[in-house]
């Protein structure tokens, strides 16, 4: 946990409307009389057709407007995490088992509010010497333990930076380990209360919806699939380099799943990520945060 975490009120990042609806992701009428509208995380409402609004009632993107999620993944200590932040729309902050430390994940919160970008605990194996891409038999509890310790650590990282996690999304081997193995899915589960969870069809998205937990649906722009399943790393052409084929992909999963991923670890992620993004307003969606 970090020892430098500042006591005090929790800023919130959305502005109190006038009237209702004044909490996050609620379904209200607003204005009074009109449509029903939900509200983000980054202080936008949505309204029928994913129209969506800023906190004042002005428009930001007509009724019918496409919207889609981009995330990446940052506090790995391998890119230019400002960089990243100002393209995307979502950060999968590494909470320290895989990569990162609390000056780090302070950063790119304090970045993240700044920019207006929804903050998630990417979770991990506690595994940093690998950069937890090894799957590891940990026990149910103690792998319950560990999520809530790193989802603990950023949620008071964050909240000391006027910032809330919004969302849980596994990182690495446990990744690809809760999709089949409902017993660390529901490790994952357990170690994270009630967040949003973000990820592929599976066990975790599984457990998760039957519990009452809202679910996400992610693809990912920079690797190459198998079916639905990603190609695994070790196996050639598993990572698209091919700049304009991975803005094609991340075009061609936006109408498929609510969120798309760049990766924050390879040389390029900057770079790649402004593609991406130019690729998907082209194709005419805004990127906002579904949280």
């Amino acid at each position: 946990m970090d020892s430098n975490v500042r006591s005090g009120p929790k800023i919130p990042l959305v502005p109190e409307l006038p009237g209702p609806p004044s909490a996050l992701n609620r379904t209200d009428v607003w204005p009074p009389g009109s449509v029903a509208l939900s509200r983000n995380s980054q202080g936008l409402l949505r309204g029928p057709s994913q129209g969506w609004f800023g906190a004042d009632g002005t428009t930001v993107g007509p009724v019918g407007t496409r919207t889609v999620d981009l995330n990446a993944d940052l506090g790995e200590e391998v890119t230019d995490d400002p960089a990243l932040l100002a393209l995307v729309s979502s950060a999968n902050v590494a909470c320290g088992y895989h990569a990162g430390t609390p000056v780090i994940m302070r950063a790119v919160c304090a970045e993240a509010v700044r920019l207006g970008v929804a903050v998630g605990a990417q979770v991990s194996y506690d595994d940093r010497e690998h950069f937890g891409r090894v799957a590891r038999d940990v026990p149910s509890g103690v792998l319950t333990e560990q999520v809530a310790d790193q989802v603990g650590t950023l949620t008071a990282i964050a909240v000391s930076e006027g910032a809330a996690v919004a969302y849980l999304k596994p990182h690495g081997a446990l990744y690809h380990r809760v999709r089949d193995d409902a017993k660390q899915a529901a490790a994952v589960l357990a170690g994270s209360g009630s967040l949003p969870v973000l990820g592929q069809p599976g066990a975790l998205l599984d457990l998760a919806a039957s519990a009452g937990r809202r679910t996400l649906l992610e693809g990912f722009a920079d690797r190459a699939y198998r079916g639905d399943r990603l190609v695994p790393r070790d196996e050639p052409g598993a990572l698209l380099e091919d700049v304009e084929a991975i803005a094609a992909q991340a075009v061609d999963l936006a109408g498929r799943v609510d969120s798309v991923c760049v990766h924050g670890d390879s040389p390029d992620a900057v770079a790649t990520a402004r593609v991406v993004r130019r690729a998907l307003e082209a194709a005419g969606y805004v990127l906002l945060a579904p949280w």
